[in-house]
């Protein structure tokens, strides 16, 4: 008994210590980070300077609940939810026809797929903000059917979520072809020959076979769309700034770090709220 008890003890520290440096590197560069966040979000602010020192105040998050933030909050859960919905709706199509037609070119295929990720992102959406400029190619083609717009597409929704579900798109695509090239394709010849049509075959068979690639795919663009501030200040402006906006505003020109610090965990806690819905969503369907 004792050498069977001395041989499980020396496998459980061969398997921890495998973990060991993940575990530092996380508790390095996530846990110390995110824990230094959460202390500034309880600091108080005293001639512009933020002091994570006793005495701890709830006062940040008292003015980060405010309601004067909740349209920002509610334009922000709006812009990550139609992005994703638009990365599904494109991502998709996408990802089957790679999957079930791509034959010895997926490669390629999936190569195209990722080379937005070979430029910097911050170049990609400054491509974009020329693109949809008054004087951009976007509102000049659109011209030519009447259909231009003075000033251009900028500082507008539209350009916002365009310019999200660009820089996200692959995010969507991938996961989704993991789970179209693993779906067993005869499922579908079965459904046909049953008698089941197109839209029902798709419904019945399809979606519920890659749905832990939708799942994943959706949650890989949420957070990182409900996050992002980098694409409304360049595209959308002042008018359609998001909880990301704000949050940097306050790190920066607003030199109020205990506020950002506290939206920066509700934003946090949002997104973990999303994470632990979905994962029983899909725990439920699958």
């Amino acid at each position: 008994m004792a050498s069977c008890a001395f041989v499980s003890r020396s496998r459980w520290l061969k398997a921890n210590g495998l973990l060991l440096p993940t575990g530092v590197w996380l508790g390095i560069f996530l846990i110390a980070p995110l824990a230094l966040v959460v202390q500034f979000s309880f600091a108080t602010r005293d001639t512009g300077v933020a002091r994570a020192v006793l005495p701890w105040t709830t006062q940040a998050y008292l003015t980060a609940l405010n309601p004067a933030f909740l349209p920002i909050f509610l334009r922000t859960l709006a812009y990550a939810f139609a992005t994703t919905a638009l990365c599904l709706l494109l991502g998709f199509p996408l990802a089957w026809f790679i999957a079930r037609h791509g034959g010895r070119f997926r490669t390629v295929l999936l190569v195209a797929v990722l080379i937005p990720f070979w430029s910097s992102y911050l170049a990609r959406i400054y491509a974009w903000k020329a693109l949809l400029d008054g004087d951009g190619l976007v509102n000049q083609l659109l011209g030519v059917v009447g259909l231009d717009r003075s000033g251009g597409f900028l500082l507008t929704h539209s350009a916002v979520v365009l310019g999200l579900t660009y820089g996200f798109l692959p995010f969507m695509v991938l996961p989704l072809y993991v789970a179209c090239e693993r779906f067993d394709h005869r499922l579908v010849e079965a459904s046909f020959d049953l008698g089941h049509g197109r839209v029902s075959t798709f419904f019945r068979i399809v979606l519920p076979g890659v749905f832990s690639g939708v799942l994943a795919g959706s949650l890989l663009v949420l957070v990182p769309a409900a996050g992002d501030f980098v694409t409304p200040r360049l595209l959308g402006g002042v008018g359609q700034s998001t909880f990301g906006s704000v949050i940097d505003d306050q790190f920066r020109g607003g030199n109020n770090w205990p506020l950002g610090s506290a939206m920066a965990v509700l934003l946090l806690l949002l997104v973990v709220a999303v994470l632990v819905l979905r994962g029983r969503r899909g725990e439920d369907v699958l």
